[in-house]
């Protein structure tokens, strides 16, 4: 039986830090005190209410083994919500239009949250009124942040610690709430019989119920560390030898020692001071938010990745409405998992076997969050950041002249869907429940049965816009009665495109589909965007300014995991729908004369725009992950090496290539740039791109093993926070806010030239990704991502026609993978 409070009905959640529910007190003094201000007498047994109902100073504190909040004896209940609820009606017609509101410009800044709630802190001394929910949450955080733990001398402290515990709970199992229902599905993918389940229950509306809470290591999270300047220097000067010749290369490099040996001490000081300053983030965050924040390019192409998603097991699952039903259902159960905090927390684990166990959990979980991270280190497993993860859902970028904004609003419920251009929003959440997914599919099969045209004036489109522009032209959105709508929009947990095109025959399409599409369907500026295409495929498109493909790709494996595991709508429900009730909202924008001329001259420039791309794809079925590892060398580094091969191949010269890596193990960390072209890679481009070379196979091959050690050292240097790109970039702008002119070293052409990347690269393998891309990032570059396979290599490739043609150079990398294993099979 699931516990509630008798005052909110909120749901006990087994292990959530957030929530403990309380017994009403037996003694009947007490008892007398709690039902005077509750307001009426609760008779029935076992009757609770929840932690939210009290202030902090009603607890005492936890000790270092119980993470349990022990309620003090003279507690009462003095927290009451009072939430302005409009009165719901269920309603039998399928629509209901919302207009566009007469003109009343507000600026989006002050938009406020449209189910705010008024608080009430009720005592026998004070009443504190008017407090938004955003408030409680704030001070929630605050308390949280300064409730006291106990301070260990030293890390052999926490070790005799951790081991006392270990041998305390060794043996005993703490089991995860047991699944309630039969399985919807088989190993085959085929319809078994239908759960019996109840959709308030915890085991629907959760994806997750971790033991460990989901922010449990954040606090203790190691911070992102600032490079010594000198090795900075080397590193740097190292990735500048392979594309300099050597006068270049000397200048470069008295830039260098220059940069060394006056400024750059001063920059590195200042750098170091504002680290300080800021205990609770990274050194790079805020800066790498202003970045994003303030290019004005458009969004699609230029920033926006996209990942489409592998088909499912049973091709009945594949259908339109049945596929977007689960995956809207499983991202609301991966959604309130992460709100409420029982979604499992984000770990890399170097030996899964020993430490992705229950024991693991049991032991981690009693560790106060200000030493978890060290807990967890003694099993060799590595929390990662999870700041970013809050911006998943609830998100959007919105534009604004000089630099945008990112607005978030958890209190929103609804869904907004796009189909032909028309916008479409239902709320998905009733109260704070998942709604059914006979409720959500009927309102999808709904607006999949509209049969207006498509939408002469898509707004969408106008998101493809450059970024000022694009500020400009929602302003006047805005002063002709469009607020509402775009506050809907932005507000939206998240936007399902629903796209009408078939596409199953073409992959080149399928990828142009995920990557751009025609902008009629679309609105990029949302965190992410989940799009089911009319056949087999679905995927998203995401937003990057607000976080980075790590905390993407475990949405996406988790949602996909859910869905495999246990689908919770079927096609054999479909034909039932017709007695759901479904209130949807037509949003209908107001256009005059000149945002419909802004719309059709935009759909027009980008048209043309990605008509401009080429695009093309190789799956290389002859080797894989396995077979590197095989003959002891670095997966990734042989498809770097590939990727360079490729080029030279093409145009007798390297050029700058970045790869992305992940900082997550720090603190608010982004991205580090892996920087691939070394000299050992352009020694054997330059040996195997001759038609006739002195080198044996086993000099090569001696070539090849010196690449893959080489490329290790860069990445572990860029996954320990150690490489030189953002440290540089840091330096760069700190030099910009304190100077008029530029430093030495940010003057010399060869540094503009090294961040000119002409190869962007990045990765993002799993099972349950079918591809993944993004454009170009410059007008004469390659934007090349890739998946490392067990036994395939899969790689995309974005160019600019006029300079570039990407089916060339994957002609190239064919030739350049088959190359790199005749010398390994040797």
């Amino acid at each position: 039986m699931v516990t509630s409070c008798c005052l909110c009905s909120k749901e006990c959640i087994p292990f959530n830090p957030q929530r403990s529910f309380h017994r009403i007190p037996t003694d009947e003094q007490m008892r007398k005190k709690w039902f005077s201000i509750i307001g009426r007498t609760v008779s029935y047994k076992g009757a609770r209410v929840c932690s939210d109902h009290f202030t902090e100073n009603d607890f005492h504190e936890m000790s270092l083994y119980s993470r349990i909040r022990r309620l003090k004896n003279t507690a009462i209940p003095s927290v009451f919500i009072k939430q302005n609820r409009k009165n719901k009606k269920r309603h039998s017609s399928t629509f209901q239009e919302i207009n566009a509101n007469t003109p009343e410009f507000q600026n989006d800044s002050e938009i406020e949250s449209q189910n705010e709630k008024n608080i009430i802190y009720c005592s026998t001394r004070n009443c504190e009124e008017n407090n938004t929910n955003n408030d409680v949450e704030s001070k929630k955080s605050e308390n949280i942040e300064q409730k006291s733990a106990p301070v260990l001398d030293a890390t052999e402290n926490l070790v005799n610690v951790s081991l006392d515990l270990e041998r305390k709970i060794n043996g005993v199992s703490v089991d995860n709430p047991k699944n309630i229902g039969d399985n919807f599905v088989n190993k085959n993918g085929t319809t078994g019989k239908r759960s019996t389940v109840s959709y308030d229950s915890s085991e629907y509306q959760y994806l997750q119920i971790s033991k460990v809470p989901t922010l449990h290591f954040q606090a203790s999270l190691p911070r992102l560390p600032i490079p010594k300047l000198e090795d900075t220097c080397r590193r740097y000067l190292n990735a500048q030898k392979p594309l300099l010749n050597d006068k270049e290369l000397q200048y470069t490099a008295s830039c260098i020692s220059k940069f060394l040996a006056n400024e750059g001490q001063s920059l590195q000081k200042q750098l170091i001071h504002n680290n300080d300053e800021n205990p609770h983030t990274s050194y790079i965050s805020e800066l790498w938010f202003d970045m994003y924040l303030r290019d004005r390019k458009p969004l699609p192409i230029n920033y926006n990745p996209y990942i489409i998603f592998t088909s499912e097991s049973d091709p009945r699952y594949d259908a339109q409405l049945v596929k977007a039903t689960n995956l809207v259902v499983s991202s609301l159960r991966f959604f309130k998992s992460l709100r409420n905090g029982v979604l499992e927390p984000e770990v890399f684990h170097m030996k899964p076997e020993k430490s992705d166990t229950e024991l693991f959990r049991n032991i981690t979980r009693l560790i106060p969050s200000r030493f978890s991270w060290y807990g967890a280190y003694l099993f060799k497993a590595f929390p990662l950041d999870m700041s970013q993860y809050k911006n998943i859902f609830n998100t959007t970028r919105i534009p604004k002249l000089e630099k945008d904004v990112i607005f978030h609003d958890p209190s929103a419920k609804h869904l907004v869907v796009l189909r032909k251009g028309h916008f479409y929003a239902f709320d998905v959440l009733d109260e704070d429940s998942i709604c059914n997914p006979r409720k959500i599919a009927a309102c999808l099969k709904a607006i999949l049965e509209d049969d207006r045209p498509p939408n002469k004036h898509p707004v969408g489109v106008l998101t493809t816009l450059e970024r000022d522009q694009w500020a400009q032209a929602r302003l006047h959105l805005i002063e002709t009665g469009n607020q509402e709508i775009l506050k809907k929009i932005d507000s939206a947990i998240f936007i399902l495109a629903l796209d009408d095109e078939i596409i199953d025959t073409d992959n080149n399409k399928v990828l142009r589909t995920y990557l751009h599409a025609d902008g009629t369907n679309r609105w990029f500026d949302k965190s992410f965007s989940l799009i089911v295409s009319k056949d087999t495929y679905s995927g998203i498109n995401f937003e990057h300014s607000w976080g980075d493909g790590v905390a993407m790709l475990r949405y996406i494996q988790d949602v996909k995991a859910d869905i495999s595991k246990k689908p919770r709508f079927h096609p054999n429900e479909v034909t039932e729908l017709a007695k759901e009730n479904v209130n949807i909202e037509k949003l209908q924008f107001s256009l005059d004369a000149k945002s419909e001329n802004i719309i059709k001259q935009q759909k027009a420039k980008y048209h043309e725009w990605i008509n401009q791309i080429c695009l093309d794809y190789i799956i290389y079925e002859n080797f894989g992950k396995n077979q590197y590892k095989k003959f002891g060398v670095s997966p990734d580094a042989m498809m770097q090496l590939a990727f360079q091969l490729a080029f030279y191949t093409l145009e007798n010269r390297v050029v700058s290539t970045y790869e992305s890596c992940s900082t997550a193990a720090y603190k608010h960390g982004r991205t580090e740039a892996i920087r691939p072209c070394t000299l050992e890679t352009k020694e054997i481009c330059i040996a195997m791109s001759r038609t006739q070379t002195e080198l044996s196979k086993s000099d090569l091959k001696r070539m090849i093993f010196n690449c893959s050690k080489a490329h290790n050292v860069l990445t572990k240097e860029a996954v320990m926070g150690q490489g030189f790109d953002r440290h540089l970039f840091a330096l760069k702008k700190i030099s910009e806010n304190l100077n008029s002119t530029k430093s030495v070293i940010f003057q010399d052409p060869a540094y503009d030239a090294l961040n000119y990347n002409i190869l962007s690269t990045s990765t993002l393998s799993s099972p349950v990704i079918f591809a993944g891309g993004f454009g170009p990032v410059v007008s004469d570059g390659y934007g090349i991502s890739y998946q490392i396979r067990d036994k395939q290599l899969a790689t995309v490739v974005t160019s600019y026609k006029n300079s570039h043609n990407a089916t060339k150079y994957i002609q190239a990398l064919e030739y350049a993978f088959k190359s790199i294993h005749d010398v390994l099979r040797t």
